[in-house]
């Protein structure tokens, strides 16, 4: 069992870690100041907390990448680094939604703390509305890319798609619809299936996502398919009926979600990564409230061969009661 100790990081929402061969572990997030992409990195998940961060990309001027940017994640490529985020040009809710688009940044370095990250433009899902959330994962030599994204003629705000990929910014099929927003967890305060996040053991895919809105409603839910299956084919996939994470007042855990998967320093064990909040009343828009703190635990098996994620955790370090953003100089006690 690792000894995680919650949070792993303050004020970092939608948390995305990748371990990759150099034995460091790579973080990065949502700043709640919504005007920058940032990564941390540390040989241990613990050590995250205080780790140097690193703002490696900032929001444009004006433009479709001036406002709002929203959850990245670092993927490794074809020996390459690549940065997937949402932004958008204006703070507008339009027909009920923002006006999010999706880009990816490309650095060839080593190490993604050095070299240049290079702008690869927009990802173009073959349709224009509200998109954002994405991720990749490579499965049987094939490249896919999961999102999430608003279709007019789907009630809600997003549903989640799923498409193999060209080259790193580039998908090579149509969108195909895995999940939307029906089920009465998944429709509280908003209609809402975003933030997917694949892991593949035991001869399965599972895709987790988030639902409903991101206060104590927000919890997680989960898509399965045979590893031998093809993955665009919605028949492939068996949609869980119930949350399978969600809020745990006992412990002050209000929302989970917005989940990532990374593995031990070991490898033996897979962990899950999501933010929560520790209270319940929030002043003003949640969208400013900046302490969804990235958290981490890790994932048991049932007998057969599904993940059992639990309940969120106590938190056992310092958080902040206030809502004022943090600067990495004074993050801890």
């Amino acid at each position: 069992m690792e000894n995680l100790k919650n949070p792993i990081v303050l004020q970092r929402a939608d948390p995305f870690v990748y371990k990759h061969h150099d034995g460091f572990y790579y973080f990065t997030g949502s700043h709640p100041s919504y005007d920058r992409i940032i990564l941390r990195r540390a040989e241990h998940l613990n050590d995250l907390y205080d780790a140097e961060e690193h703002a490696i990309w900032h929001k444009h001027s004006n433009g479709p990448q001036s406002h709002l940017i929203w959850a990245p994640e670092i993927h490794r490529v074809n020996g390459k680094w690549y940065i997937y985020y949402a932004a958008a040009p204006d703070d507008n809710i339009d027909d009920n939604t923002f006006n999010h688009r999706m880009f990816v940044i490309e650095n060839e370095a080593d190490n993604p703390l050095e070299g240049e990250w290079k702008e690869k433009g927009e990802i173009d899902t073959g349709w224009s509305t509200f998109a954002l959330d994405a991720t990749t994962f490579e499965h049987n030599g094939i490249q896919y890319y999961v999102w999430a994204q608003q279709d007019i003629n789907v009630t809600g705000h997003s549903n989640i798609y799923i498409a193999e990929m060209e080259n790193p910014w580039t998908l090579a099929t149509p969108p195909v619809l895995l999940t939307k927003p029906e089920l009465p967890w998944e429709i509280k305060g908003f209609w809402v299936n975003e933030g997917p996040s694949v892991l593949i053991r035991n001869e399965k895919v599972f895709i987790t996502y988030s639902a409903s809105a991101t206060g104590i409603d927000y919890c997680m839910g989960l898509l399965t398919s045979d590893a031998k299956a093809d993955l665009l084919n919605p028949n492939s996939w068996t949609k869980s009926s119930e949350p399978v994470f969600e809020s745990y007042s006992p412990n002050k855990q209000y929302g989970p979600g917005h989940n990532c998967f990374t593995v031990s320093e070991d490898g033996s064990s897979d962990i899950l990564v999501y933010h929560a909040r520790n209270y319940t009343e929030i002043v003003g828009d949640p969208l400013y409230d900046p302490n969804r703190h990235a958290r981490a635990q890790e994932i048991t098996w049932d007998e057969n061969d599904n993940p059992v994620f639990g309940i969120p955790v106590s938190d056992e370090r310092w958080t902040p009661d206030t809502t004022t953003i943090l600067t990495t100089e004074n993050s801890s006690e």
